[in-house]
């Protein structure tokens, strides 16, 4: 019988990183349905998955930058750090994020040594590290059975023993939850957090054991939800998360600001880059706090759509998933009923994450727009992994978020699902579509030479126009895209585009142009500059 091992070593690290991503792709669904705190919006299982998935992405870069095989292996303090900055990169939702905190935390004493008594503290470190991330702590959650999971090992001992006792104070802990909120007790289920916290660490015995372990049984029905079961009683609409480049003194203002905005905050992270999660119903102002305290990325925001109501939604015949550059027109998109995914420049959704978008709209059919020519790929990914799913997906090649806004337009969820992907796809189509950027260096275009600063006007992805200002060179491109016809003009203004832009390029139009109408919607925070749509 083999030696139990008495350190963990970096194959050891990966082994347990890999196997808790088998685990909760596995259990992803049986934790999605279980969970009803802080929101019921079915999803924790997923965004656990989702967290470990970008951990484990992360734990195999750090393999292969190992390189040459004599070398040797990346040290433990190397795999353990990838494995909780993957976790932080890649955290989703209120469980995700609380995940990576715990993973950091443990990796700040894992990195010192990795023996059973390291790991008994780095469980403590972890669980009062993340307690310490979430605004306003809660028992009966993944923070209970994380701080549970560290009780029921202190005084640590040999490596194996000390991982198992920790699972097993975890699952004690988590048979607990119903008893400490009343929320899950009503609905007659444990924390669906942490019984994906329990997972991870039942993946730990089994990478050190080789021996899977029993895993907590599922619930014996489904959750049961009434009007009061949710416990942000008809709370904030919009969940927002973003990562943050900050300084310490910044991100504790943040904390501030975003606590009077709305719950369930969390904010983990450290040395200059955070992960934010907070749940608003003004999304735009979690998204300027973020501004104001250093430089967002990575924003994501999700309309929980009446997630509170009650239970998981039965799944609607057909849905719209729409991929947009900017919060305004994600909200505008998603009061057309569309499930939307933000993305902004150079920050472009995985095919992960179009497939939970896909998933998330809860439909027998769905039609995506990624409206962007490099999402093309990721999106078709993504149709595929849904279809394998049963999902039935139409995915419509748009470019261009215009081009999206004129296919949801004519989108009739009555007709056949054939007609209406022909119907959408023709819309869209029809539109040309045209974009306005700032030229950050000096580079050669298909319009000739451009210097930094100088305005960029693209028609459908290449540069037609090379000019000083924006208002002009708007104007020039409106008037080439109208040479060859058209009957409307889409305008879609980013927040930070002059406000008098829009009015003149309508006065413009009317004056030049008498049978062409304008409209224009604004795009919010993150959007290119302007947007052109000619139909």
């Amino acid at each position: 019988m083999p030696r139990a091992p008495q350190t963990l070593d970096a194959e050891a690290i990966r082994s347990w990183c890999a196997g808790a991503l088998v685990a909760l792709g596995r259990e992803r669904e049986e934790i999605d349905a279980i969970n009803v705190y802080p929101v019921a919006d079915g999803d924790t299982g997923t965004n656990l998955y989702l967290t470990v998935e970008s951990a484990a992405r992360s734990v195999e870069e750090a393999f292969g930058a190992a390189g040459d095989p004599a070398a040797g292996l990346p040290d433990v303090a190397e795999v353990i750090r990838a494995m909780a900055h993957g976790a932080l990169l890649g955290a989703r939702g209120n469980s995700g994020t609380i995940l990576s905190q715990l993973l950091r935390g443990m990796a700040a004493v894992l990195a010192g040594g990795s023996d059973g008594d390291h790991l008994a503290r780095a469980l403590a470190g972890a669980a009062d590290a993340a307690r310490q991330a979430v605004a306003h702590p809660v028992e009966g959650t993944v923070l209970t059975v994380a701080c549970a999971a560290a009780e029921a090992c202190a005084g640590g001992g040999e490596l194996v023993t000390v991982a198992t006792r920790a699972y097993e104070g975890a699952r004690s802990a988590l048979e607990r939850t119903p008893g400490q909120l009343d929320v899950l007790r009503r609905a007659g289920v444990v924390d669906a957090g942490g019984r994906g916290l329990v997972t991870v660490l039942g993946a730990l015995v089994e990478s050190l054991t080789g021996e899977a372990q029993d895993r907590p049984a599922p619930p014996a029905h489904r959750p049961v939800l009434d009007p009061g079961c949710d416990a942000e009683g008809g709370g904030p609409g919009y969940e927002v998360i973003y990562l943050l480049e900050a300084e310490d003194a910044a991100v504790e203002r943040l904390r501030a600001r975003l606590d009077a905005l709305g719950e369930s905050l969390v904010v983990v992270g450290g040395d200059g880059l955070w992960n934010v999660h907070v749940h608003v119903d003004d999304a735009g102002a979690a998204v300027e706090a973020g501004v104001e305290a250093g430089r967002p990325y990575r924003i994501r925001i999700t309309h929980f759509e009446g997630a509170a109501a009650g239970p998981p939604p039965e799944p609607v015949q057909r849905a719209v998933v729409a991929v947009l550059p900017g919060e305004g027109l994600a909200g505008l998109c998603a009061e057309a009923g569309a499930t939307t995914l933000l993305a902004l420049p150079g920050e472009p959704p995985s095919a992960a994450e179009l497939a939970e978008a896909v998933r998330r709209a809860h439909a027998r059919e769905v039609v995506l727009l990624p409206n962007d020519t490099d999402l093309r790929q990721a999106a078709a990914a993504a149709a595929e992994q849904a279809r394998a799913e049963g999902i039935r997906v139409a995915l419509i090649p748009t470019r261009a978020a215009v081009q999206g806004i004129a296919a949801l337009a004519v989108h009739e969820p009555d007709r056949r699902f054939d007609e209406d992907v022909v119907a959408m796809t023709a819309a869209a189509g029809a539109t040309r579509y045209a974009e306005l950027a700032v030229a950050e260096r000096q580079s050669f275009t298909s319009a000739g030479v451009c210097q930094a600063g100088d305005v960029l006007g693209l028609i459908e992805g290449d540069v037609a126009v090379i000019g000083q200002d924006l208002t002009t060179t708007a104007r020039t491109v409106l008037d080439r895209m109208l040479s060859a016809g058209g009957e409307l003009v889409t305008l879609i203004v980013a927040a930070d585009t002059p406000p008098d832009l829009a009015r003149t390029l309508e006065r413009h139009v009317r004056a030049t142009y008498l049978a062409v109408d304008t409209t224009t919607y604004e795009a919010g925070a993150g959007a290119p500059a302007l947007l052109i749509g000619v139909e």
